[in-house]
Formats: C-alpha cells, sequence, structure tokens
C-alpha cells in the first residue's frame, strides 16, 4: 500500500468555466492557489472563491489536499491510492495534477470524512 503525505490548503476554492476562446480574465491572477486549464470545449479555471465574480459560472466551496512532493514522473498510482478509498466512500472528487505533484479537491461539507477515510487508507495529513 501506498503510504502519502498529504497537506490540506487554507484557501476554499472555486471551479469555473468559461467558454473555450473567453480570454484569461484578470481575477484568476494573484495570491493564492490557481490552475488554469484551456481546451477546445472550456477555459477550466480553480482559484480562490472570493475572486471568483457572481457572475462567472463556478462550483465553490471546494478544499484542496496536496500530495507532498516534488513525485518522480515514474511513481504510478499515485492518484488511484487517493481516488479509491474516496470512491468507496462516496466522496465526490475533483483531481489536478502539477509538474510536481497532485492536489485532490473535496468539497468543504465532505472534507472531514474525507481526511477520516484517507487516514484509515494509511495516508497522513502533516
Amino acid at each position: 500500500m501506498v503510504s502519502l503525505p498529504l497537506t490540506l490548503l487554507r484557501d476554499v476554492l472555486a471551479v469555473c468555466r468559461l467558454t473555450p476562446d473567453a480570454p484569461l480574465p484578470a481575477w484568476a491572477a494573484g495570491p493564492g492557489f490557481a490552475s488554469i486549464t484551456r481546451t477546445q470545449e472550456e477555459l477550466s479555471i480553480v482559484v480562490r472563491q472570493d475572486r471568483v465574480p457572481g457572475d462567472v459560472v463556478a462550483v465553490q466551496g471546494w478544499r484542496a489536499l496536496k500530495v507532498q512532493g516534488p513525485l518522480d514522473f515514474a511513481l504510478t498510482g499515485i492518484l488511484a491510492a487517493l481516488t479509491a478509498p474516496l470512491a468507496d466512500a462516496g466522496i465526490s472528487l475533483f483531481a489536478i495534477a502539477t509538474y510536481d505533484t497532485d492536489y485532490v479537491l473535496v468539497k468543504e461539507e465532505t472534507l472531514e470524512a474525507a481526511i477520516t477515510v484517507l487516514t484509515a487508507a494509511g495516508h497522513r495529513l502533516v
């Protein structure tokens, strides 16, 4: 079993959806966590929820658990080690991968349950 050290980020986040041709909005830049992905179907932005204007399509109230990295690209099963126990417990998530590490976002109302499930699966909150 893989045991991963996890850090809970302070910020409450929002997952936002803009049109695929939307310019990168000014509110997406700034302090705190931000993840920006553009595809042919959408511009997806994850930022602190207090930075998101009210007219933006967004799902708010996410908390992020960060896998302490950097992680070697040769490692396998990192996300599976986190997502499988959460799925078994019926906890939905939003995953983000970066060059150095992975993040699992869960809704704020399921955060305590997610931490309990992940620690029972052998992961540790540091």
